[in-house]
């Protein structure tokens, strides 16, 4: 189920599903035999944002040993402990999360940098030195010394580049009209073989206004793609679509490098698209997208289905448009790439909703969620940690009014329950929590005041929720008859050391962060 399958898919034929449900399937599977060493190659892929979260959650209560290749900053930045960096043909080591290794990879490669420099200048006065006196006897056995030097001598590799010249700017988009597309109450309807499949009905009205940038968001098959492409104008449905005065719109789906020339090369297909831009600077957009050197040569008909995807992408943000719409930009991107998209689109100064299930992406560039589920939007103003936020209050609430909604007689019952069962493991003392490490505090130090307290009210909201998902836990425990099916009381059981765990952590980061913050204030 946090895979995202209902209790009706469980019995369907294999056959019945699509390759991305497959993957699923297998994950599934791969999960259940609970291997000692889990090998992930891009487990998030095929997963919706929902799932994703689920998958996160679950692996960091995973007993086993993770070995993950992912580029979804959010799990490498919650689950990992150690990043393994492969660059020039090695590989090095980071004691921490993606977020500790960027840190510490600019201090390494400082260090490296400031080691080869050092040594090219000693070899550059060696050889001088060898230069101008290899003629004079009574200097030959000092240059002699010094040709063995140079011959032993073990040379540093210069440096990678980080790459951090990479980058590129949207055309700047003309001025439009402040309601970009309106939508009044729509619905939208597919046949099947099966009959028809409703994807929304009457929902309500949508406007899309000038500045926006939003995040569209759902499970998979909830309608995220559809109401992209009836934003986009391209998907007919019941209802009426209002586009703005001067409106520009440009849309990237999966679908769009099916459009590209087959005899381009490259560079001929973004050139075909631009508008202005020099052909330096074509290559440098080009390169962001993992197009370096002689490859912007190569024809399209030879690039795989992923080269070809970024290729439609990069011919989509060269032209010039004022509302883009963009359905999974970041889906073949590795994570410098992504950091170069969402630089460029924090600059942008027009309208765009994307697709995505990159939760570090859509934080980066969204200010307002749109949420597709049960065959309406739901709209959430502010980034997509804030909506996480809102939904968890949400969860939080109904819970708590579905509690108080038990008639008393049924909450008697439970009562007289909990004094028959057996007790849940008792919490750690409060003086033993151990204070915030001196490494904790020193992590939080270097923010600036406002992100700081944001970040320490967030902690709390965090804590709320956790501690009423641990009560709600502590009620299930306390109840008898959940101890007659084994392996639920195992999940449950399983389920309340997580909550533990994670209120642990919560409680340091809440403890850390308040010290910096009381020091401040002295």
């Amino acid at each position: 189920m946090g895979l995202g399958f209902a209790a009706e898919d469980l019995e369907r034929p294999l056959s019945t599903f699509s390759g991305g449900w497959r993957m699923r399937v297998a994950l599934a599977r791969l999960l259940l035999k609970a291997p000692d060493v889990l090998l992930l190659d891009e487990p998030t892929n095929h997963l919706d944002i929902d799932s994703i979260a689920w998958l996160e959650a679950y692996l960091k209560a995973y007993r086993g040993t993770i070995v993950i290749v992912s580029h979804d900053r959010y799990v490498l930045d919650r689950l990992v402990t150690t990043t393994a960096e492969m660059a020039g043909g090695t590989v090095n080591e980071f004691a921490g999360n993606y977020s500790f290794y960027l840190t510490e990879r600019v201090a390494q490669r400082e260090i490296q940098r400031s080691a080869f420099i050092n040594q090219q200048k000693q070899i550059a006065e060696a050889e001088r030195f060898i230069e101008r006196f290899r003629a004079k006897a009574t200097k030959a056995r000092q240059v002699q010394s010094r040709v063995k030097a140079l011959e032993k001598l073990e040379r540093l590799p210069e440096p990678e580049s980080d790459g951090a010249s990479i980058s590129f700017r949207f055309p700047a988009p003309t001025r439009s009209a402040r309601s970009v597309v309106s939508l009044s109450t729509f619905s939208k309807v597919y046949p099947s073989d099966e009959g028809p499949i409703e994807v929304f009905r009457e929902a309500e009205p949508l406007v899309v206004e000038r500045g926006n940038k939003i995040a569209l968001i759902g499970r998979n098959g909830a309608g995220k793609s559809t109401l992209a492409r009836i934003l986009g104008g391209t998907e007919p449905f019941d209802g009426e679509r209002r586009v703005g005065r001067d409106v520009d719109i440009n849309f990237f789906a999966q679908h769009t490098a099916d459009t590209l020339d087959p005899r381009d090369t490259i560079m001929e297909a973004v050139q075909r698209a631009a508008t202005g831009q020099t052909e330096t600077e074509i290559r440098s957009i080009l390169g962001a997208f993992l197009f370096r050197g002689d490859d912007v040569f190569k024809p399209i008909k030879v690039l795989s289905g992923g080269e070809r995807s970024r290729v439609a992408l990069a011919k989509t943000l060269v032209a010039p448009a004022n509302f883009l719409i963009l359905d999974e930009p970041t889906n073949h991107l590795d994570i410098r790439s992504i950091d170069v998209l969402i630089t460029a689109m924090q600059q942008y100064s027009g309208t765009f909703a994307v697709v995505s299930h990159d939760r570090h992406f859509l934080d980066q560039v969204a200010t307002e969620v749109w949420r597709v589920e049960d065959g309406g939007v739901q709209v959430y103003p502010g980034t997509y940690s804030e909506f996480r936020w809102h939904r968890e209050r949400q969860d939080a609430e109904g819970a708590e009014a579905t509690r108080k909604a038990r008639p008393p007689k049924a909450r008697k019952a439970q009562k007289e329950k909990k004094k028959q069962a057996p007790k849940p493991p008792p919490e750690p003392a409060e003086v033993n929590r151990p204070g915030p490490s001196d490494e904790a505090v020193a992590k939080y130090a270097s923010m600036n005041t406002f992100n700081l307290r944001r970040l320490h009210e967030k902690t709390e909201a965090s804590i709320m929720e956790a501690e009423e998902r641990k009560s709600e836990l502590e009620s299930r425990l306390s109840d008898p008859s959940l101890y007659g099916d084994e392996s639920e009381s195992q999940r449950t059981t399983a389920a309340y050391d997580v909550v533990r765990t994670e209120l642990e952590e919560l409680y340091g980061k809440w403890e850390s962060l308040s010290e910096v913050l009381g020091n401040r204030k002295r």
